[in-house]
């Protein structure tokens, strides 16, 4: 099977017929309208086999994932998912791999109505490169520089859940809670809607790739601030409250805030706009885990008033 035959057979249909697409998959670029008064947001990642999702994973799953976590990144931008392209390179053309590749991507695709729009395909080791494209209005996006000293510090949703499921691979697969977790790993939520809804509210936000620790630490430094999270308030998800009830509290802290591929939203709140952003985003959570200070530095605190210097640990690519 041949390159452009591969595209139109597995990939042409997640282009649908949008007013926005004035030309998609076919030609040498694709020409899109921007609406007026808008800006466009722009995000890029590449999952690689091996490093970025297990040999053994599904191929539904990763095409699922590849989008979902570009997705996350227009989530944390405030912005409407509109378009993205695919770069795909493939050891060979496995029908019944790309088969599956195709069927997870379309799903979420659909979910969001996103269109495919371009991209490439050529030969070599596994990896997934996803542009992904969306729109926020003129001013209106959210940014990492904008917490000010006195903000809330909160996260959507639950915490730890895919460091959990990849420490605990190949255990029980059956498992009902099991696979919950595994879910996390392998089909991370992107908070659109949710980073919608705190349009206007948050004075910053970033999404949780990378670990809250390491990823909170980039905000800070984007902002010209620092933070204190007091370690009991990270969420915690049943499944990860079952599984993790052998661990120490130190070893379930390090999956929550350094483990990564969470794939929630860490949000800057004046602490007015709590209440609020809690009724926008309801029935997800939106909890409380700490502060922003005017010292730099990311920091514990504990209920009896003492702090400790969190250490700059997370997710690194190299």
């Amino acid at each position: 099977m041949g390159e452009f035959e591969l595209i139109r057979r597995y990939f042409a249909g997640l282009t649908p017929e949008a007013a926005d697409v004035a030309l998609g998959i076919g030609d040498d670029a694709a020409l899109l309208r921007v609406p007026a008064g808008h800006e466009l947001v722009v995000s890029t990642d590449t999952l690689v086999a091996g490093r970025h999702f297990p040999l053994a994973t599904a191929p539904a799953d990763i095409g699922w994932k590849a989008l979902a976590v570009n997705l996350s990144d227009l989530a944390a931008m405030g912005a409407t998912a509109r378009w993205f392209t695919l770069a795909l390179t493939l050891p060979e053309a496995d029908e019944a791999w790309t088969a599956g590749l195709a069927s997870g991507m379309r799903e979420l695709a659909l979910r969001h109505r996103v269109a495919l729009v371009g991209g490439d395909t050529t030969r070599g080791p596994l990896s997934i490169t996803i542009t992904a494209m969306g729109l926020v209005p003129a001013g209106q996006g959210l940014r990492r520089d904008g917490a000010r000293a006195g903000d809330l510090v909160c996260v959507t949703g639950t915490l730890g859940d895919a460091a959990l499921a990849l420490r605990r691979l190949g255990r029980a697969d059956q498992d009902p809670v099991e696979q919950a977790l595994r879910l996390r790993l392998d089909r991370p939520t992107p908070r659109l809607d949710a980073g919608l809804a705190l349009r206007g509210l948050a004075s910053a936000a970033l999404d949780l790739s990378d670990g809250l620790a390491g990823d909170l630490r980039h905000l800070c430094a984007a902002s010209g601030v620092g933070a204190e999270l007091d370690p009991a308030a990270l969420p915690r998800s049943a499944a990860f409250e079952g599984l993790a009830a052998g661990l120490s509290a130190e070893e379930c802290f390090a999956l929550q805030a350094q483990g990564g591929d969470d794939y929630e939203l860490c949000v800057c709140l004046p602490p007015e706009s709590l209440a609020e952003a809690r009724a926008r985003l309801a029935p997800l959570a939106l909890s409380e885990i700490g502060r922003i200070t005017a010292e730099p530095g990311l920091r514990l605190r504990y209920p009896d008033g003492r702090t400790a210097v969190l250490a700059a640990t997370g997710y690194s690519h190299f």
